[in-house]
């Protein structure tokens, strides 16, 4: 498994990528750090919850692992100080770190909740770039796989300062795109649909509150729209992240993956 490179430019070294996934100690990310560890890959992971941290530490020796918020641009830069003292460089960035944020009508909606909102979900991918594209033109190229939403290409009524901060994420990621390409380094986004696990059902819960149903009659409704009449899962974000970081994608950037069964409204 390799990042795409120009030729001539050194490969990646023994053992697989060396890849730096945020919000890696629990959910998508935990899987796509697994997912990457399976793989022979160098995995580093950052989270904000030292609880998870501290599992990740136990049950996953071959990860170094930090607590960061990488929505601040302190914790971001002493994040990539240790990747590059552990890892000695970097071939991949996953930018999975996201917050729901709120779930209202948008004049309940506090502007410190739409701020914290797009802090983390889209301030924290750029925070991040900025300090991984230097490495990865180091190495010769890479991939940097953003993580946005279905949302990012739908809109969500009543989630719309997740919503904004998604689309925004994609046009961020093919803006990237275009400017890295000439170095060799591929960005795509992910839109994950509905995935089962217990941020969707808080989101499920929270929205099915606001309008007056049951979780069950939000859960049922919600897979109606879904072609494939499912949710997806954690480890089906994980292998198209794998996907794109492989030779098999080493031709794809500038696109925006939905891994969604066939979702078209939500």
């Amino acid at each position: 498994m390799s990042a795409h490179r120009h030729p001539g430019t050194v490969p990646p070294p023994p053992g697989g990528l060396r890849v730096l996934v945020t919000a890696g100690a629990r959910g998508i990310g935990r899987a796509i750090v697994e997912a990457f560890l399976e793989a022979g890959s160098r995995v580093h992971l950052c989270d904000i919850d030292e609880a998870a941290l501290g599992e990740c530490r136990a049950s996953l020796p071959g990860a170094g692992a930090t607590r960061a918020d990488v929505a601040k641009e302190e914790d971001v830069d002493r994040l990539f100080a240790q990747v590059r003292a552990e890892l000695g460089g970097l071939d991949v960035l996953v930018n999975n770190a996201g917050i729901a944020g709120p779930t209202a009508e948008v004049e309940d909606i506090q502007p410190e909740e739409w701020i914290r909102t797009m802090n983390v979900n889209i301030n924290g991918q750029f925070l991040c770039a900025r300090r991984a594209v230097p490495m990865l033109k180091e190495a010769g190229g890479g991939a940097i796989i953003n993580m946005s939403s279905v949302a990012g290409r739908l809109g969500f009524a009543l989630r719309t300062p997740y919503a904004a901060s998604k689309w925004a994420v994609v046009g961020f990621t093919k803006s990237l795109a275009k400017e890295l390409g000439p170095h060799g380094i591929r960005v795509n986004a992910i839109l994950p649909g509905l995935v089962r696990g217990p941020r969707l059902r808080k989101v499920l819960e929270d929205r099915a509150r606001a309008e007056g149903l049951s979780y069950d009659q939000m859960e049922a409704r919600s897979v109606e729209n879904v072609a494939m009449r499912r949710m997806v899962t954690e480890e089906d974000i994980a292998g198209t992240v794998l996907f794109l970081c492989s030779t098999a994608g080493s031709s794809v950037s500038a696109q925006s993956v939905s891994v969604c069964g066939g979702l078209e409204v939500i």
